[in-house]
Order: C-alpha cells, then sequence, then structure tokens
C-alpha cells in the first residue's frame, strides 16, 4: 500500500496506488501523502501538483479498519496533517478522477485548484450513514461551491452522483472519456511550466485568502464531531455491518 510520487516536466504526480482496496487510504498513506506535499513544495521545478488513483479508481476513501484507531481523527493524527496541508498547499493543485470516489476521495477535490473527472466517474460522501459527519471542511466550502440545498442533499443523503452532477455542482472543471481523464489532466497540469511561477502562486492565494482562516476552522471544528462519532454506537454498528455485510439497523437509536 503507497502513495507513489514522480516528478516529470514541471509535474509532481502522487497516485493513491492500492488498486487491490479500490485505493482506500490508511494511516500511513496519510503520512506519504503529506511527506510528497512538502517534496513538491520545496522543490523549484515543479510547478504543479497532479493528484490520481492507479487502476481505474481515484479512491474508497478512508481505509475502514483504521476507524478503529483512536487516535483517527485527533489533531496530530496523519489524516488531519494531510488535510490540513493540502488546503495550504502554494502551487496548483489538479486531480484526475475516475471510477469510484468515496468520502475524503470527494472531500479533497474542494482543495484542489482544477478538477477533471471520467464519464465512470462515481462520487458520494456517505459520512451520515457510516454514524459519521463530513470533514475536510466540506460543510463550509460544498454549501459556498453547489449551494445550500444541493450540499444538504449530498452530505446528509449521501447518496453516489455522477460525474456531469459534479461539473454542474461545480465540484468539477469538466467530465471526460475515461480513457483521456489523465493525459488532459497531465496536459494542464504542464502549462504551468510555461507560466511565471510567483505570479500564479500569489493568484492562487488570493483566490484562497478570504477562506483561508474559516478553512482550517473548519476542519478543526469537524474533527471535533468525528472523533466522539467514530467511537459512538452508531458508527460501531454501522462498520460492523459493513463487515459482516449485512444492513445496518438505526432503529433502536434516538
Amino acid at each position: 500500500m503507497s502513495i507513489t510520487y514522480q516528478s516529470d516536466q514541471g509535474v509532481g504526480t502522487i497516485t493513491i496506488d492500492r488498486a487491490a482496496k479500490k485505493n482506500a487510504i490508511t494511516g500511513e498513506m496519510y503520512e506519504q501523502f503529506v511527506a510528497h506535499l512538502k517534496q513538491a513544495a520545496a522543490d523549484p521545478a515543479v510547478r504543479s501538483v497532479l493528484i490520481t488513483g492507479a487502476g481505474g479508481t481515484f479512491t474508497a476513501g478512508n481505509d475502514l479498519k483504521d476507524f478503529s484507531n483512536p487516535k483517527f481523527a485527533q489533531i496530530d493524527s496523519p489524516v488531519l496533517s494531510f488535510m490540513q496541508g493540502l488546503a495550504a498547499f502554494e502551487k496548483p493543485a489538479i486531480a484526475a478522477v475516475e471510477g469510484l470516489a468515496v468520502g475524503i476521495g470527494v472531500t479533497m477535490l474542494l482543495h484542489c485548484d482544477l478538477v477533471y473527472v471520467a464519464d465512470n466517474a462515481s462520487l458520494s460522501m456517505p459520512f451520515t450513514s457510516l454514524g459519521l459527519v463530513p470533514e475536510f471542511a466540506s460543510t463550509l466550502l460544498l454549501p459556498l461551491i453547489a449551494g445550500r440545498v444541493r450540499a444538504a442533499e449530498k452530505l446528509l443523503l449521501g447518496k453516489p452522483f455522477p460525474a456531469a452532477e459534479a461539473v454542474v455542482m461545480g465540484i468539477a472543471n469538466a467530465f471526460l472519456p475515461a480513457a483521456e481523464v489523465l493525459p488532459y489532466s497531465l496536459k494542464v497540469a504542464r502549462a504551468f511550466s510555461a507560466l511565471p511561477p510567483g505570479a500564479v502562486r500569489d493568484t492562487k492565494k488570493l483566490l484562497r485568502q478570504a477562506q483561508a482562516a474559516a478553512v482550517q476552522e473548519a476542519i478543526l471544528r469537524e474533527a471535533s464531531y468525528f472523533g466522539p462519532r467514530l467511537a459512538g454506537a452508531e458508527a460501531r454498528e454501522a462498520i460492523a455491518a459493513i463487515i459482516e455485510k449485512r444492513a445496518p439497523d438505526f432503529s433502536k437509536f434516538a
């Protein structure tokens, strides 16, 4: 299981590479992700970062087994470090999304500057069905991007939605045939090599500065709910039902 990194022609490509588990992300993988973001940030030859997934899948979200770790959502946890790092990343971040994008696989897109999705992509944020709350400042950013009612639909019900709807909502720039998503995204990422890097960084800063503090606050606020809910009975029932391959029973909860 790994997050791989390679730098070529001004682009640092970060690949979620755990295809056998639908690219589900573990705590160790979040640590690798943070290290690669720092590596790309420190390399003057890297003008942009491209985030993608191996094997025709973006990511199925957090590895459910990691949810058993009581430190998963704490302030100093790898997942919180990843969220804070990507939210504050100064260079352009581009995402190329194929197949499944679940949970943090969608919420991380809200922190990318340009997003391209395959026409076979299926996106979902099923936090409530897991007895959890949304994360990565999505309760702040999704209503701003998509509007309150669309955000409520996606975050409260958590049902999957297609690539075309992601574009309409403002989560993605465009959807393309699956075979074209990565090459097109790479072409866009390489375009930054021909632009003045300082001007690009300052423009990104200005685009995000008005909400930067609020985003970091929202990440921590959501985590303060996420951690206790993760340890709660509703989440235990939801995760047990997935492991046992049965329907969850929430009838006993008030």
